[in-house]
This record gives C-alpha cells, structure tokens and sequence, in this order.
C-alpha cells in the first residue's frame, strides 16, 4: 500500500485533530464528511453515498473506520490504521426503512466503553442527517453532543509542503483543461461538447500524471444564462457574438485548483469590455494585499474599494479557503473573503479567489486559485488572466 502522505504527517494531523477536540471538550468526535475522513486516514472510495466515519477517540492512538461491509477492504487498502480497526456493517443496514447504521455504530461506541462521554458530531455537512443524529441520540442516551461541524476543517487550513504539490499538479491540470476547453469553441459547437473536451482533460490529465474527478461538474453559463452563476451545460450550440463562462478545477489526490475565466465568441460586447478590466484590476490588488499577518475582510475590503471607484458592489463572497475535496463542494467550508472575517492570513494557506460580478442578464467570472507565501502570495496556476476572446481568426471561420 502506498498512501499520498508519510505516515507521520497523518500522525501530526491526528494530533492536531486532538488538540481541538480537547479545547472543545470532546472525548469523541464522529466524522462522515468524506474530505475530513480522508485528510486524517487517506480513505478514498465513492462510497459516501451510504452512511459511514471515522471516529477518533481522544485516549487512542488510531481512529476507527466504520461503514458497509462491502468498502471495508476498500478501507484496509487505502487507510494507515489497522485492520482490526476497521468495522464494517451488514447490507441490511444499508437504505433501510428498518434498520440505521446509527445503531450499529452505537452499539459499537458501547461496546467498547465510549457509551457515556462527550461525542462531536459534523452537524452541518452534507453527509450527516437529521435521522443519523435522532438514532445516535437514542443509542447513546447516556452521551452529550456537542456540534463539531468545522472542527477538522480547520486543521486543514494550512496545508503541509507535500499538499501545496499536489495543488500544483492540479494547476496543471486546471490549465490544460481551460486552455482545450476554449480551443474547442467557436459557433455551432454544441456547449456539451466543450464540456466533454474539458472532462476527458480533467481526467486525462498530463503525460506525467493524471487527473481525478473533481467536486463540482465544470459550469458553462451561456449567453444571458452569464448572470446564473452555477448552471452547467446544454446540448445548445454555440453563437457568434454569445459570452460565456468556464468554471472548473484541476484535481490530483483529491486536491483541487479552480479556475474559471469569460469568453466572447467574436468581440465583446461595450459592457462586457469594460467590466473586464475593472474586474482584473481588482484581482491584482487583492493578490498584492495577500500576506501573512492579514485578515480575510481586509482582502474583501481592498476589492470593494477598488470597484466602488467603477460604481460597481458585490453581494457575494469574493472567495474561500479550497484543497482536498469530494462532491459536492471544492470549498473547504472555513475561512471565507467576506467582509467581517477575521481569519489571518498564514503561509500555506490556500484560497479561490472568484471576484466575479453578476447582473441581470450577463456576469464575467475571472477566478484564480493562490496560496499564502512567507512574504505574499502566488497563482497556482498560469492561464491568461485575461477576458478570452475566440473570434474568426482563431477558429479558421469554421462552424460547427
């Protein structure tokens, strides 16, 4: 078995783990969300669709991995932890109107004398539910719950030297896939041909190493459809004179670089022209303002500063703290570029920072993914950054 960390860097992020847990008085922390299951064991399966954790208990030196009977192996393979330490539940558990994987997993924490201690739950992640907290709280009623919901996340705020190549191979892969995607466009093209250009390149990767599947489907916002931030793709083609939006993220080992930027087939429009700039210009002060020692509202306040000179505001958050992901989100749900958050900047941190505008019938995204230096920051990627203009000369007046 080779894992994507030495084993002492999962060691130190179990540590880590523990020290939170004990400044929260928690004695055991019940953890579903698949990217925290990962960054503190290496499991990696698709197999979150069905309830499963790690538990980490703060008197033990190894977590334990419980889930389906069937991705048990799947655990002892990609795990550090021991065999033994990986319990698995029968099928009848599985989607069961009868039967919870809850109570299995209570029975265990009894079993083996954690019925009556502190417990931390991820209150708020996409993959614990109300019905697994209701069964918890009825198979352990002698225990407290405390929410526990970002507490690993915020370990992984900063990312170890060996994360930040990772992400660097995943910049790689973000900028094959931006620059073939765009290659791809020109009218009559259908835009789910585009995106299947971006996802065999995605996937594909680079001769030296490939890529994975990411957290989120690339977006490709068309035309009108520029002020909807999230939409995917159609089966529609292409037309001369149409704006659209590409979103995507590089991915290897689970770490992600997004990456997103605007297109005019043919020349752009006057707004769009002059929203470009503005926008860029804003970027760059934003990435010149990032250093160590400063506070995420205070990289939201340079970027308002400088659009509101332009008569422009924006609603949204400007950015997030991203890296080691599973579906349906990249982001790592912490530190966010918002007016108000006073998360300092540290070397290694590592953010998306999106100061896309949207209107009412049109948008521009230009997005770019950096790090946190010991003196500033730098992109992890090299793509133009730029509004990409695909007119007649680049695709050969070819349609379709």
């Amino acid at each position: 078995m080779v894992l994507p960390f030495d084993i002492l860097e999962y060691h130190e992020r179990l540590t880590n783990t523990k020290k939170r847990m004990a400044a929260q008085g928690i004695d055991v922390l019940l953890i579903t969300d698949p990217a925290n299951m990962n960054y503190l064991s290496g499991y990696d399966a698709w197999s979150f669709y069905v309830h499963q954790m790690l538990v980490v208990i703060i008197d033990e030196p190894q977590p334990l991995w419980i889930g389906r009977y069937q991705d048990a192996n799947g655990a002892r393979v990609t795990t550090w932890i021991y065999d033994e330490n990986v319990i698995a539940y029968p099928d009848y558990y599985v989607q069961s109107e009868q039967h919870h994987p809850m109570d299995f997993i209570s029975d265990i924490l009894r079993q083996i004398g954690h019925g009556n201690r502190t417990v931390g739950v991820e209150m708020d992640h996409y993959y614990f539910t109300g019905k697994a907290l209701e069964q918890l709280k009825k198979g352990l009623p002698n225990s407290t719950f405390k929410d526990a919901t970002s507490l690993v996340n915020r370990v992984r705020l900063i990312k170890s030297d060996q994360e930040i190549e990772y992400m660097k191979k995943a910049a790689k892969i973000a900028d094959l896939a931006m620059t073939k995607g765009v290659e791809s466009i020109r009218p009559g093209v259908r835009e789910c041909d585009t995106a299947a250009e971006i996802y065999y390149h995605m996937v594909r990767g680079t001769p030296e190493f490939g890529g994975e599947y990411p957290a989120i489907v690339p977006l490709l916002p068309t035309g009108d459809r520029t002020s909807i931030p999230h939409l995917t793709w159609t089966d529609r083609p292409f037309i001369e004179g149409n704006p659209l939006i590409i979103e995507l993220a590089g991915c290897y080992k689970r770490y992600h670089v997004p990456l997103a930027r605007t297109v005019s087939i043919g020349q752009p429009g006057d707004k769009l022209s002059f929203l470009a700039p503005v926008v860029l210009e804003g970027i760059q002060k934003v990435l010149e303002k990032a250093k160590p020692g400063v506070t995420c509202g205070e990289l939201e306040e340079t970027w308002r500063n400088s659009i509101k000179k332009y008569g422009f505001e924006k609603e949204a958050r400007l950015g997030y703290s991203v890296g080691l992901n599973y579906p349906p989100d990249w982001g790592e749900h912490t530190a966010s570029i918002r007016k108000g958050d006073r998360t300092v900047l540290q070397p290694n941190m590592t953010f998306h920072l999106i100061p896309a505008l949207w209107f009412d019938t049109d948008g521009i995204e230009i997005s770019e993914t950096f790090r946190v230096t010991d003196s500033g920051s730098e992109r992890f990627t090299t793509y133009p950054q730029e509004l990409i203009i695909r007119d007649h000369l680049e695709y050969g007046g070819q349609i379709g």
